[in-house]
């Protein structure tokens, strides 16, 4: 089995792949403080619950714009399932060739999304990640990674809100019943599922204007939520990052058998 880590600023997503399918996933909240061990107790509980023994684990990839957890992941691989674990790094040859200056500055999750758009849907690709930020992401046609426009998230937009408001409560994200809010939770509610709405589709309006030829597809947390309701999203893929790290796994070792 092959066990990919996609590490963010508000969520870890591991997946299990056997045999090109994936056959387990979770989602934990991310704590930069926690420890090699609690990691890699956690990861082998959830296992345990899947009645999934760490040893049929044969390789391990890992995307993660958090540094700080860099090392507690590779040193968590290493003791809990004795080996070394494949990193995304931009520099890397990834087959995806990255116009953006540094290559470096780029997030390992953006590339890994790129890859397995193009790889699922062709190019040119536009991908929407609803993640701690909302990211818009764009393949051209011939594979390369052009660059793409970074906004707030919908947590963090509903987060400064209660922060930094005397009297806003902090409110579930969701679908409001109406359009026009008859309560403060209603209207916070609508502004942010709304608001978000139309940022997704302003933007990729504007970016289809540009390459008109374009496909849509949103990955994330809140892209089934948030992404149904846009005009422009033509697919929504749940679980777009978790296939694009084992497409990057598996380009790693037909390169190192090559």
């Amino acid at each position: 089995m092959l066990l990919v880590i996609d590490v963010g600023n508000t969520n870890i997503v591991l997946g299990l792949f056997q045999e090109g399918r994936l056959v387990c996933h979770w989602r934990v909240c991310t704590q930069r403080d926690r420890t090699t061990d609690e990691y890699g107790v956690m990861f082998r509980n959830l296992f345990a619950i899947e009645k999934i023994e760490p040893q049929e684990v044969k390789a391990i990839a890992i995307s993660s714009v958090v540094p700080p957890l860099n090392h507690t992941l590779r040193r968590m691989s290493r003791k809990y399932f004795s080996m070394e674990p494949l990193c995304v790094q931009p520099t890397m040859n990834l087959g995806m060739p990255i116009l953006c200056r540094p290559p470096e500055d780029v997030g390992a999750d953006r590339i890994i999304n790129g890859i397995a758009a193009f790889d699922k849907y062709g190019g040119p690709v536009i991908i929407v990640d609803f993640g701690t930020a909302t990211t818009f992401d764009l393949v051209s046609k011939s594979g390369e990674y052009l660059g793409g426009i970074i906004a707030p998230g919908v947590l963090i937009s509903s987060e400064a809100l209660y922060q930094r408001t005397a009297k806003l409560p902090r409110v579930e994200i969701r679908q409001p019943e109406k359009l026009i809010g008859d309560s403060t939770v209603s209207s916070i509610q609508s502004g942010l599922f709304y608001g978000f709405v139309g940022l997704v589709d302003g933007i990729v309006k504007r970016m289809i204007s540009e390459f008109p030829e374009a496909r849509v597809v949103a990955t994330g947390g809140l892209a089934g939520m948030i992404g149904k309701h846009s005009e422009y999203i033509q697919h929504i893929d749940e679980f777009l990052t978790l296939e694009g790290l084992r497409l990057f796994h598996k380009r790693c070792q037909s390169v190192t058998s090559a």
